[in-house]
């Protein structure tokens, strides 16, 4: 009796914890924007917004079409349905396989305009997907003190690329397959293990955009999100230099207290803070934490008491992630932790 108790809690707890990291997750998503294909903030998203339109257009024109003839030839009598052949050949089969040829030719016209780069240079971004966040690599791009051919830029669950500039985008998956998908700046493209798919984003106008894993890929898949932050190339650059620095020191006591809680915790063993002994690679990486939009994917708001509910209960908001939670850590730890972690931008 007892243990069935137990249990029964154990799923209330999950379920609980489940519906709270969906109800913050909204909350996170309407503070960053919608998620809409029918706001594009590309030309390349215009482009498949245009294409989906013709299409839903033509084939409704084609089935409106058909629909009425087949309604007369029903209804109507035999004598005055002079020729039924002819309609039956040209409305029935000409005029449909015609519309959707031309159709289809559009469309490859379409499809590869979106490969096109307008003979600009791509920044080339590497995006992984786990099961359930984003490993982002910028290959190009060297950390700070590293030199050629060094460690090169790793964050998480979030892409910052510039305004105007054509960004290759290549996509693999780790475990599961996923698909990455911002509707705002471009279509769908499935991450597989074991092979990296490619596909073109250009965003165009200034903002935040988020994204979402459009194959599901397990419990969690939901709770998948990400953002794509479109900034001026002047202030891209700005970030890029940010970016490539190490954490920076604990600014007072607090954040101090909060490094050394992380260290001690073991924390580092699955995260890596740049300029400190934390280089685990089994998680994302914490060094600018404290600077994206969002935590665990998008699941919460990025702001210290979410990330102290997170550390303690991760199991609890997001379960069978890879994020064990830790109620061990006393309170005075747990603060201290997410004061330093937020103060990493």
């Amino acid at each position: 009796m007892d243990r069935r108790s137990g249990r029964s809690e154990g799923h209330r707890r999950k379920w609980q914890g489940a519906a709270l990291a969906g109800g913050m997750g909204l909350l996170a998503a309407c503070e960053r924007g919608p998620q809409s294909a029918l706001h594009p903030a590309g030309r390349n998203a215009e482009a498949i917004l245009d294409l989906t339109l013709i299409l839903v257009a033509g084939g409704g024109v084609i089935f409106l079409f058909v629909m009425a003839l087949a309604g007369y030839a029903v209804i109507a009598r035999p004598e005055r349905f002079p020729g039924s052949r002819a309609w039956i050949i040209g409305g029935g089969l000409v005029f449909p396989i015609v519309t959707l040829t031309a159709l289809q030719v559009y469309e490859f016209a379409v499809a590869r305009q979106l490969s096109d780069t307008g003979g600009l240079e791509p920044l080339r971004i590497e995006v992984t997907g786990y099961m359930w966040w984003w490993e982002v690599r910028y290959p190009d791009v060297s950390l700070e003190g590293a030199g050629e051919g060094g460690e090169v830029l790793r964050t998480a669950n979030r892409l910052v690329i510039p305004a105007g500039r054509p960004v290759e985008v290549v996509v693999t998956a780790a475990d599961v397959i996923h698909s990455f998908w911002v509707p705002s700046l471009g279509g769908k493209m499935d991450m597989i293990p074991g092979h990296e798919n490619r596909l073109i984003l250009v965003g165009e106008r200034p903002g935040t955009y988020r994204g979402q894993c459009a194959e599901y890929c397990g419990a969690q898949h939901a709770l998948m999100a990400f953002d794509v932050v479109v900034e001026p190339p002047d202030r891209f650059e700005e970030w890029l230099a940010a970016e490539r620095r190490p954490a920076a020191e604990p600014d007072g006591p607090q954040q101090a207290a909060g490094r050394d809680a992380f260290l001690r915790a073991g924390c580092g063993s699955c995260h890596t803070v740049r300029g400190t002994p934390a280089n685990g690679a089994a998680g994302p990486d914490l060094t600018h934490v404290g600077g994206r939009g969002a935590l665990a994917a998008g699941t919460l708001p990025n702001t210290p008491e979410a990330l102290a509910g997170w550390i303690a209960g991760a199991q609890h908001i997001k379960p069978e992630n890879r994020m064990p939670s830790f109620p061990i850590l006393g309170g005075d730890d747990l603060h201290a932790i997410a004061v330093w972690l937020e103060s990493l931008k």
